[in-house]
């Protein structure tokens, strides 16, 4: 199996009004990767990022920066090193702290059943 090296920082970002900016960082174009797709996205203050509620599992981790996360209803503030796993059909939305911006990874990966 080859080891493939993605330079992330020579990546193009695509701004999405209000809810940031995304570099795509893991997919098939880019090393092969068929099965997941991976972003990072940078959010900056009071801009939201909620991803499609899809059937396959997601992880989000916050890898600068802090704000809050809802999830089920439920307010939480969050800061670096913390994640969030999503099942199949789950949602969460997640915004950079007044004043604050985050730095977020984004992994999604199929449902595979047992």
């Amino acid at each position: 199996m080859a080891l493939t090296f993605i330079d992330t920082n020579r990546l193009p970002k695509k701004a999405s009004a209000g809810h940031g900016e995304v570099v795509e960082v893991l997919n098939d174009a880019l090393c092969g990767a068929h099965n997941v797709h991976g972003s990072v996205r940078w959010l900056k203050s009071d801009e939201t990022f909620e991803p499609e509620t899809i059937d396959r599992h997601q992880l989000i981790y916050l890898m600068e920066g802090n704000g809050r996360v809802q999830l089920d209803g439920k307010d939480y503030d969050v800061e670096k090193g913390a994640g969030v796993h999503l099942g199949p059909a789950e949602t969460v939305a997640i915004r950079a702290a007044n004043g604050a911006s985050l730095k977020l990874f984004h992994l999604v990966v199929p449902h595979i059943p047992k």
